[in-house]
């Protein structure tokens, strides 16, 4: 198992980790690896490598959880990324791909993205076990 962080600015970041995920990999082994981000509010995810589709990803998003709505999550801790954590819970924290020789087997223009949903910059963790 191996870790890494990545900075992100929020508000349905989308970046691409694929690259990292690889120099993790054993180059003479085949299988696959899980690929998994620590906390609630952001998610793991593939989807080709167009940062139009990343926008348009926001726009289907922000009608479907609004970050502007008054969610009921934002009464328990008085915080305001209700919204984040339903984007979150849709996609899922982690995503499981093959590979093999060191290479990950996606498609021609896939990528393996974390997605930050929260309010503002973190620092998140991504565990990658093969």
């Amino acid at each position: 198992m191996k870790t890494f962080s990545v900075s992100t600015k929020g508000h349905t970041d989308v970046i691409d980790i694929s690259t990292r995920i690889e120099s993790l990999l054993p180059k003479s082994k085949s299988g696959v690896v899980t690929v998994f981000v620590s906390g609630s509010t952001a998610a793991i995810s593939a989807i080709e490598a167009d940062p139009n589709l990343y926008e348009d990803l926001k726009d289907v998003l922000e009608k479907i959880a609004p970050y502007k709505k008054d969610w009921k999550h934002h009464k328990t801790w008085g915080d305001d990324n209700g919204a984040a954590h339903i984007r979150a819970t849709i996609f899922g924290p982690s995503e499981t791909i093959p590979f093999e020789n060191g290479k990950l087997l996606l498609g021609q223009w896939q990528k393996i993205v974390l997605i930050d949903f929260d309010t503002g910059p973190r620092t998140r963790e991504v565990i990658v076990s093969f």
